[in-house]
C-alpha cells in the first residue's frame, strides 16, 4: 500500500497509508445506497403518506421536474455537506475507515470539499471512468477532484501500537502532577509523544530539552518550580494528559 507524508503545521512529518481504490469505490457505493434510501423514503413520503401527488396536475415538465429537484436536493449535496460535518468523512468512508485530508498539512475545509463536488461532475463522467482513470495513474490515488483542491483520501486502518498513539499505560492508583495538559489538544499531544519517542532513540537531549521548555511555556509552568529532569517531566506530561482525558487501551 503507498503512503503519503504530510507536513504538519507544526512542521512534523506523518507518513499515511493512501486509501485504495478499492476502499473508495467500496464508500462510494454505501453512500450511494444511502442516497437511494433517502431518494424512495422522500418519495414513498410525499406521494403515499401525505398524498400530496395531486399538486403536480397541471404542472408542466419543468414545474415538475422543480419539485423533483427540490424533494432530492439532499442526495445532491452529500458529499459536501457531510463531508464539512463529519471532518472528510461521509457515512461511506467513514465504515472503510478513510478520510479526506490536505496534501499540505492544513485542516481541509468548506471550500476544499466544495471543489471537490464541483469537480465530481467531471470525475463521474462516463460511468466514473474519468474519475476512475485519474485515481489509477496519479501518484496518491487522486481523483480530479482531489488535484485541484490539493487533497488526498487517507486510510485510517493502519497498524499501530500504542508507542505510535496518544495512549500510555498508567496505573489505577496514578496521581497526576500537571492539570494544566487538558490545555493540551490530541494533536499536541501526539506530537509531542512522536517527538519524544524519536529523541529518546537516538539520545538527542538538545530536542528533548526544546521540547520541554515547549511545554512549560504552553503551560505556564515556572521551571524552578519543577523538581525531576526533563525527561521524567515529559513523561509525566504525556502520563497527565491520558489521565485526564480518560485515554486508556
Amino acid at each position: 500500500m503507498s503512503q503519503i507524508a504530510i507536513n504538519t503545521s507544526q512542521n512534523v512529518n506523518i507518513n499515511f497509508n493512501i486509501a485504495s481504490v478499492g476502499e473508495r469505490m467500496i464508500a462510494f457505493f454505501i453512500d450511494l445506497l444511502i442516497k437511494i434510501a433517502y431518494g424512495i423514503a422522500v418519495l414513498y413520503t410525499f406521494f403515499n403518506i401525505l398524498d400530496l401527488g395531486y399538486l403536480l396536475q397541471g404542472m408542466d415538465y419543468w414545474s415538475i421536474g422543480a419539485v423533483y429537484i427540490m424533494l432530492l436536493f439532499p442526495t445532491v449535496v452529500y458529499p459536501v455537506v457531510l463531508e464539512s460535518l463529519m471532518e472528510g468523512q461521509t457515512p461511506g468512508k467513514k465504515v472503510m475507515k478513510i478520510r479526506v485530508v490536505k496534501i499540505d498539512g492544513y485542516q481541509a475545509g468548506f471550500g476544499d470539499y466544495l471543489i471537490r463536488w464541483v469537480f465530481r461532475i467531471i470525475d463521474t463522467l462516463f460511468v466514473g471512468i474519468v474519475g476512475l482513470i485519474s485515481m489509477i495513474i496519479s501518484k496518491n490515488n487522486q481523483r480530479l477532484g482531489d488535484i485541484a483542491s490539493g487533497t488526498a483520501v487517507i486510510s485510517l486502518k493502519n497498524n499501530i501500537n500504542i508507542s505510535h498513539t496518544i495512549l500510555e499505560n498508567i496505573r489505577e492508583d496514578y496521581v497526576p502532577t500537571f492539570p494544566q495538559v487538558i490545555a493540551l489538544s490530541d494533536n499536541d499531544m501526539r506530537i509531542i509523544k512522536d517527538n519524544y519517542l524519536k529523541a529518546l532513540r537516538i539520545d538527542d537531549r538538545q530536542v528533548i530539552s526544546k521540547l520541554s521548555d515547549k511545554i512549560k511555556s504552553i503551560l505556564k509552568l515556572e521551571a524552578d518550580s519543577i523538581k525531576m529532569t526533563e525527561r521524567q517531566f515529559i513523561g509525566v506530561i504525556i502520563k497527565d494528559y491520558n489521565y485526564y482525558t480518560g485515554k486508556d487501551n
